[in-house]
């Protein structure tokens, strides 16, 4: 296990951005794109919480509708804009022999959701196709995390967001569940009043502490400014077998590991969207605790939506914790050093 969505075999995550070294807010290249690939028959589903999403392709992941499996998911920068890297994802699936076979060709399933980051960088400055083709070119098992692919523009509230991952094995039902995230919210992921991360405890690992009360008060300065840039999109995953309408469930359920360490999250200025995908790969036997009430599959369903939850909100923290500056947007260690070591005090 390496504490990445990748620990769900046959998933791959993929990143391309831009970056230019001198970045000013507003002006040259700060954007990116991250691509999740997926094993074929990966059923896919979509939870949509936020008041102002861009998105692709989610209608399609309703489990009413007809088409069951999931390709790829694109989570890019660029607002509406960028939601043209999934062209570029496309092509390569395409060139791969991935998708809804046709007469006369293949139709790869490809939903995709964005951040709105135009203001970092170039207005003009966004993903395109090629974005998408060279992100999933380069997907493969090892997941960077901070200021990556579509985290190079990504705002956590008044500090710099990122991207982010996280992983549980659940030895109980031999299941693995994994979780990527691209952190722009509104709100913010720090506590302004104690300079720690919301549930903290889920970054235990870490051993915060306290910063001192001048790096704290420092952060109470910017933390009053909500920032304009917006939306958290994330991508969690199991290797369990699961129908359409389980794989939905798992996506609301996840969503709650966004209200864990985000606040406010799902405000009207975020377009938090959270993609569901099941591999398929174990089919779990019925636990034996199952209420009579209550079906097999709504007992793992369960199970599984939490440890999403959970994963989600660590892979939030990761991915805010990991996070370099970009056009002079100040990040957690560099305001809060002091929670990383006794030595600041």
């Amino acid at each position: 296990m390496t504490g990445a969505i990748t620990d769900v075999s046959g998933i791959f995550v993929g990143h391309h951005h831009r970056l230019d070294d001198d970045a000013e807010l507003g002006a040259g290249w700060a954007c990116g794109t991250t691509v999740v690939l997926t094993p074929p028959g990966t059923v896919g589903a979509v939870d949509v919480r936020g008041g102002a999403p861009g998105t692709r392709e989610t209608d399609l992941l309703d489990p009413a509708n007809s088409v069951r499996y999931v390709d790829a998911v694109v989570l890019t920068g660029g607002s509406a804009y960028g939601l043209a890297a999934a062209d570029g994802v496309m092509t390569w699936l395409e060139q791969h022999d991935r998708g809804v076979v046709m007469d006369g060709g293949v139709v790869p399933i490809v939903p995709a959701a964005v951040i709105f980051d135009l203001p970092v960088g170039g207005w003009q400055c966004r993903p395109t196709a090629e974005f998408g083709y060279a992100a999933a070119e380069a997907a493969g098992i090892d997941v960077a995390t901070g200021t990556v692919g579509a985290g190079v523009g990504a705002r956590a509230g008044a500090l710099k967001g990122g991207v982010g991952t996280a992983s549980v094995r659940l030895d109980d039902i031999g299941v693995t569940v994994g979780a990527i995230v691209v952190v722009n919210s509104a709100g913010n992921v720090v506590d302004p009043a104690t300079g720690l991360p919301w549930m903290a405890e889920f970054v235990a690992e870490l051993n915060l502490v306290a910063p001192p009360a001048d790096q704290i008060s420092a952060l109470s300065e910017r933390a009053d400014e909500m920032s304009v840039l917006n939306t958290t999109i994330a991508v969690v995953a199991t290797d369990a077998l699961l129908s359409p309408a389980a794989c939905r469930r798992v996506a609301v359920a996840a969503q709650d590991g966004l209200a864990r360490t985000i606040r406010p999250s799902h405000t009207p200025l975020d377009g938090d969207s959270v993609f569901a995908l099941a591999t398929g790969a174990v089919e779990v036997e019925p636990p034996s605790d199952t209420p009579a009430a209550m079906s097999p599959e709504t007992k793992l369903t369960t199970v599984i939506g939490a440890a999403a939850a959970d994963c989600l909100a660590r892979a939030v923290l990761a991915g805010v914790l990991a996070a370099e500056s970009v056009a002079g947007i100040p990040t957690y260690r560099g305001v809060l050093p002091g929670a990383f070591s006794d030595d600041a005090h």
